[in-house]
């Protein structure tokens, strides 16, 4: 039996997921040797029945929220399952929370019980356990061997497993009674994502939310495809998929980016969910790899590649799938049918040619029978894009946030456009709304073209969008309007009806490999510095962060090195020198930052930052202003 699975809720999914697959292979780990081990759907699902009937015997009630302490791995899949069969939420985190945040989130989202991934995680939550008065019990997920006995009220997944299948052996049923009463609006998740002001906010997403993503998929999985997982699964983006692909009864594999190169040829996936760092850093290493072969292979392949991007560029233009961001007109449209026609008809034959000799080679780099990966978190560069797609491995770019769910664009096979996160995901409504003035650019029911090609802040309206942030009424009233979620991101709409992502007006830097920052607590602990007089974070869809920096002439004449103005002591190596070290002792380790979060750049720029250009009437950043009047600066900043 095929065919995506349809169901009211997510436990619902799951159990049919369990009964439609039943033997099919559904999630595979890793073992030490390099083979894989796999769990059928019928055995995950049995053993989830076991584990939500324990929970529900150690007293967790329906719509209780249950944290998920851990990194991707088969245990993970059981316990977010088990929680769902008691009518239950996750709150989900990685294994690297930090003590801080395990204190907040889960005392904030009223955390009883918790899923610890490791002895480490334990010991994380344990040392915190004395702020967290309504934790009641912890789950140890992975089977280790102890000596001597566990804290109080700490439990072992496995021993709980066996204690709920002895209690269905019995008869119990209090999962599907449980399971029968979920209603769609009941909360599938809490999702914490970092704040503006490093307070994570609890994004609520309902079980209607999430089954909208399967039931308006605009792509066919079957369970013939086999599929990656790598991105943390926790995030809105891996969870989503990693539903899709239970729904489509697909065949997951957990890997790490340790032994991603290996498992690509093992497992020889089909699909799998990305982030641009993945393909950038596969890009270089190609590149590199042909600059060190002898000449003649140098050649092939530089042939072999205008070849394959005259005969895709022609393929898209001719089929409407080029991106058009100016409605070209009818002249225009000609003198291009003709450029692309000859371009076709030149390198068709050749190309054909190439792409056996030297192409196929490349893409065997990922398995061999890959149908294509869905990259999100952050734009991919433009040439990394390109480059993949004229290869023939298809990149679906796509859009969305964690508060919806989080896809409200996806490319698609038939739609995919480069340049842009494709079609607005069906069911979702799209409009751009003007920075200043609040108007709707689009759709504009005046203009014959609806608006399209105006920039403006995407907002968007669909069953995806989160019911609020927990417990933050007056958060979620900010971005959340009328069903209409405000995305802080500025696109617009092509005249071939794609969605394309041109910048940000919200603070969020999102960097290559989709880990998110909040720039304001780095400007803020920068600022305690007295050589620092302003600065501002960037790195938006960069492999790290970098640093603007006003300096301050008179903290640098405090410590000996005086200048008449910036330009002066731009070309003194000691200020530069000292001011890295300065960068670096207030934004590290020690300081509570994480490794992606410490600058690794940054540029002394001479004229500090004003009210009304740079800055609001409340002194705030106007981050697109100054990233482009320093768009050269930052630009040099990356490309060293």
């Amino acid at each position: 039996m095929t065919g995506r699975i349809s169901a009211p809720n997510l436990a619902s999914l799951f159990a049919e997921a369990g009964n439609r697959w039943g033997r099919c292979p559904a999630f595979s780990t890793r073992r030490v040797d390099g083979t894989f081990h796999s769990v059928s759907f019928g055995a995950w699902i049995d053993r989830s029945y076991a584990l939500a009937t324990a929970l529900i015997e150690l007293g967790v009630d329906a719509r209780d929220h249950i944290a998920i302490l851990s990194d991707n791995c088969f245990e993970w899949i059981l316990a977010d399952a088990a929680v769902q069969f008691c009518g239950a939420a996750d709150v989900p985190r990685a294994a690297d929370v930090t003590d801080s945040e395990i204190a907040y989130i889960l005392d904030h989202a009223d955390v009883e019980v918790a899923f610890v991934q490791n002895d480490a995680v334990l010991a994380k939550v344990e040392s915190v356990r004395g702020q967290l008065p309504k934790l009641r019990h912890l789950i140890l997920m992975s089977p280790v061997e102890r000596e001597g006995h566990l804290p109080k009220n700490v439990h072992v997944l496995r021993d709980l497993e066996i204690r709920g299948e002895k209690l269905r052996l019995q008869g119990d049923q209090r999962a599907e009674e449980r399971i029968a009463g979920i209603s769609p609006e009941d909360l599938f998740t809490l999702i914490y994502t970092s704040g503006t002001t490093g307070v994570p906010k609890g994004v609520q997403l309902t079980h209607a939310a999430m089954a909208s993503q399967i039931q308006n998929l605009p792509f066919v999985l079957t369970p013939k495809d086999r599929a990656l997982s790598i991105l943390p699964i926790w995030h809105s983006y891996e969870r989503v998929f990693e539903v899709i692909s239970i729904a489509c009864g697909v065949h997951t594999y957990y890997t790490t980016l340790r032994h991603l190169g290996e498992d690509l040829q093992s497992v020889k996936p089909t699909i799998m969910v990305s982030a641009p760092r993945l393909w950038e850093g596969l890009y270089q290493r190609i590149l590199s790899k042909v600059e060190k072969a002898p000449l003649l292979r140098r050649i092939l392949f530089r042939t072999a590649r205008f070849t394959a991007h005259e005969v895709r560029t022609a393929d898209s233009f001719f089929s409407g799938r080029q991106i058009d961001l100016q409605g070209r007109d009818v002249l225009v449209s000609a003198m291009m049918a003709i450029r692309h026609a000859i371009g076709w008809a030149l390198c068709m034959i050749p190309s054909l040619l190439l792409d056996r000799l030297v192409l196929s080679k490349l893409r065997a780099v990922v398995g061999g029978e890959f149908r294509g990966t869905i990259s999100g978190g952050g734009a991919l560069p433009p040439h990394v894009d390109t480059f993949f797609n004229d290869i023939g491995i298809p990149v679906l770019e796509g859009y969305g946030l964690t508060e919806s769910c989080p896809v409200l664009a996806v490319r698609t096979w038939e739609k995919l456009v480069i340049g842009t996160v494709g079609p607005v995901f069906p069911g979702t409504e799209i409009r751009i709304v003007d920075l200043v003035t609040g108007t709707i650019l689009y759709p504009d029911p005046t203009r014959r073209d609806l608006g399209r090609g105006k920039r403006g802040e995407i907002h968007a309206k669909g069953p995806q969008i989160m019911k609020g942030y927990y417990k933050d009424p007056e958060v979620t009233a900010r971005v959340l309007q009328d069903g209409w979620l405000a995305t802080g991101d500025i696109g617009l709409v092509t005249f071939n009806d794609c969605l394309k992502i041109v910048g940000r007006c919200k603070e969020t830097i999102v960097l290559l490999g989709g880990e998110n920052v909040e720039p304001l607590p780095i400007e803020s602990k920068l600022l305690e510095s007295h050589l620092i007089d302003q600065c501002m974070v960037v790195g938006q869809d960069q492999k790290h962060l970098g640093l603007l920096v006003v300096p301050s002439l008179a903290g640098f004449a405090g410590v000996g090195i005086s200048a008449d103005d910036v330009a002066a002591l731009k070309v003194r190596p000691e200020a530069r020198e000292m001011l890295r070290l300065e960068i670096r002792r207030l934004v590290g380790e020690t300081t509570g930052f994480k490794t992606f979060e410490r600058i690794a750049a940054f540029e002394l720029i001479e004229k500090p930052f004003e009210v009304g250009d740079e800055l609001t009437m409340t002194f705030k950043l106007r981050r697109h202003v100054i990233a482009e009047k320093y768009g050269k600066e930052i630009g040099a900043m990356f490309d060293a």
